[in-house]
């Protein structure tokens, strides 16, 4: 399945000098997989060291650190190594679990006889672990499990069809109604399968939702593992806690993160630590609160109010009340209130590099999202509905200074300068 990542690898193949390449990303959102392709079809020669599969490759950096040393060692432990200088790739994956090999990327980048690519999860969590970081050697990449443009591209979509649905958000013209209906029918799917690439694989090639929703519960099976593994002490429970409370706060009325819903009286003093561990796992994303919907958002955001949302939606989904994929799918809402559809929106707007926030204003008046759009800070309202009255966007033009506004609906293109109305899928082009 296509990756948009491919494009980017390729780019620091063609343009970085003495760095190293680092893709961070959650569990079994293909890190593996691309960096694995890129290698084998870019470079004559390619060495992989897997330290979760095989730990003995951990001993390979437990000696001096310099270039000669390592190239005996690799070696020495890796039968089928080829090393040769300008013509091979070194793949170090689940770098989380060798510290010493993060280290090693420095001199490895400084001597720059092999191109070096190295992946992980876990790596914020890790990181104290790291004897001494390579700080100006390792270039960085954020990697996510599948968008909706990659969603579509593995269900039959042809790129040529994404770009002709952008001209119309260009244009802002309405969609065909069959265009429109079939997009919708897609985006609800993806809302269920989400983008784990097993899930969508899985889903592409038999379309069954329960064989897609038991792999879900495998992977949502293997975070509680990771939990259990790699969290320490106390912090395995708290953190579990923190993730299993994600559906209870979104079928709020009102989505805040509360650490009462963790558990009665319950404060940031017991739980942040453990929330954060969740992020820095890459499960979750913040959505911070803003003091005054206006530019900029970064310097009018409060760290202490924020909601949470599961970075991959399918996964959300799979969490709940059984039988709510049917009801998504059906456009049934229930309890979640369009919940749902709020963290697909923060799901891609986090994946198209924004960061998360929305504004709240005494419980009187909520607006879910805001994003810098357009050089103004802009109002984005979600709704599952094709049409539904706004009084919050009303409010947010009329009495906040806001001068622009989205809202995100079932229905098609529509609208006016000041409060237009796109479809759910179109924010992927915002």
């Amino acid at each position: 399945m296509k990756r948009k990542i491919e494009k980017r690898l390729l780019e620091w193949k063609d343009n970085h000098s003495q760095t190293c390449l680092l893709v961070k990303g959650a569990r079994q959102v293909g890190k593996t997989y691309s960096l694995d392709r890129f290698a084998r079809e870019n470079y004559k020669y390619y060495t992989y060291l897997n330290f979760d599969e095989n730990p003995a490759y951990r001993a390979i950096f437990d000696g001096d650190l310099d270039v000669e040393t390592l190239i005996k060692q690799i070696s020495l432990r890796v039968s089928d190594a080829e090393l040769e200088p300008g013509e091979t790739i070194l793949f170090l994956d689940e770098i989380q679990n060798c510290p010493r090999a993060r280290t090693a990327l420095k001199f490895l980048a400084i001597d720059g006889r092999f191109d070096v690519v190295a992946s992980g999860s876990m790596l914020g969590i890790h990181y104290k672990e790291v004897p001494s970081y390579p700080v100006g050697y390792v270039d960085h990449l954020d990697m996510y499990s599948m968008d909706f443009e990659e969603f579509l591209w593995a269900n039959g979509i042809k790129e040529s069809s994404v770009e002709d649905i952008q001209t119309y958000y260009e244009k802002r013209e309405e969609l065909p109604k069959a265009m429109h209906d079939k997009m919708m029918e897609l985006f609800r799917e993806y809302i269920v399968i989400g983008g784990m690439p097993r899930v969508v694989k899985e889903f592409a090639q038999t379309h069954n939702y329960a064989k897609a929703f038991a792999v879900q519960k495998g992977i949502l099976s293997d975070y509680m593992d990771d939990i259990a593994k790699y969290a320490e002490g106390a912090e395995k429970t708290k953190a579990r806690a923190c993730f299993l409370s994600i559906p209870r706060h979104l079928a709020k009325d009102y989505k805040k993160f509360r650490y009462s819903l963790v558990e009665p009286k319950a404060t940031y003093r017991k739980y942040g630590g453990s929330l954060m561990w969740l992020y820095d796992a890459g499960i979750i994303n913040f959505c911070y609160n803003l003091s005054e919907p206006a530019l900029p958002l970064a310097g009018n955001a409060r760290s202490d109010v924020f909601k949470v949302y599961m970075r991959d939606t399918g996964l959300l989904v799979a969490m709940l009340d059984e039988g709510s994929a049917e009801d998504i799918i059906d456009g049934n809402i229930g309890i979640y209130k369009g919940a749902i559809y709020e963290n697909i929106i923060a799901d891609i707007f986090a994946k198209s590099g924004k960061k998360l926030y929305y504004f709240e204003k005494n419980s009187k008046v909520e607006m879910d999202f805001f994003i810098r759009y357009q050089k103004m800070a802009t109002a984005v309202e979600v709704k599952s509905a094709e049409k539904a009255a706004s009084k919050s966007m009303t409010s947010m033009i009329q009495n906040y200074g806001v001068m622009h506004g989205i809202k995100l609906t079932a229905g098609n293109v529509a609208g006016n300068e000041t409060v237009e109305s796109l479809p759910l899928y179109m924010a992927m082009f915002l």
